[in-house]
């Protein structure tokens, strides 16, 4: 964790990124189900937030669509999974926000751009200043601060290279994953 972790807002959502924050990456993209495997820890953590109330949302990139490594249907199949195994450990996710789009596709949905947090305004038609965004890179962080979230970055995932990047300002606090930030934000 941070040294210097700010007071952070107490609000009854908390957006996540998916592929480093609750399931391991790849530089390769997760294609399929079976590459789906969560963070340790994390599937609890999103249980404990359901369980005190907490709406947890996802809103993650998904170019392999775009790029044909998988299409829709598949992608669906990788989220049941995870909805499968949140509902396990005791947790629900409230709305899973993504953009199929490449970086070529000029959209707004696609982060470091806002557009997902904005459809999450919109779907659940609340004002998500301040809320957390936890991600694991320095585009999740550019699309929080840009609809009004508190920006947090998780070491898990690609959160050390963000790091190494010089490009995580000072003010974001830091975690080492998701559960982490789970144990801190719940005291």
């Amino acid at each position: 964790m941070s040294d210097n972790l700010p007071a952070l807002a107490r609000t009854d959502m908390i957006i996540l990124d998916r592929d480093g924050v609750i399931n391991h990456d790849s530089d390769l993209y997760i294609k399929s189900p079976d590459e789906w495997q969560p963070i340790e820890g994390s599937l609890e953590a999103i249980a404990r937030l359901h369980q005190a109330g907490i709406k947890v949302v996802v809103a993650t990139n998904q170019s392999g669509i775009a790029r044909g490594l998988y299409d829709e249907a598949t992608l669906i199949l990788i989220h049941d999974k995870m909805n499968q195994l949140i509902a396990q450990a005791g947790g629900v996710l409230a709305g899973i926000f993504y953009c199929p789009h490449g970086p070529d596709d000029c959209c707004d949905c696609r982060k470091p751009l806002p557009g997902l947090v904005y459809q999450i305004t919109e779907a659940f038609a609340v004002d998500v200043n301040n809320v957390p965004f936890i991600g694991d890179s320095v585009r999740d962080l550019v699309a929080a601060e840009a609809a009004g979230c508190q920006p947090v970055l998780v070491k898990s995932g690609k959160g050390e290279r963000s790091i190494a990047s010089g490009k995580v300002e000072s003010h974001v606090p830091i975690f080492d994953n998701l559960a982490s930030f789970v144990d801190y934000w719940l005291k």
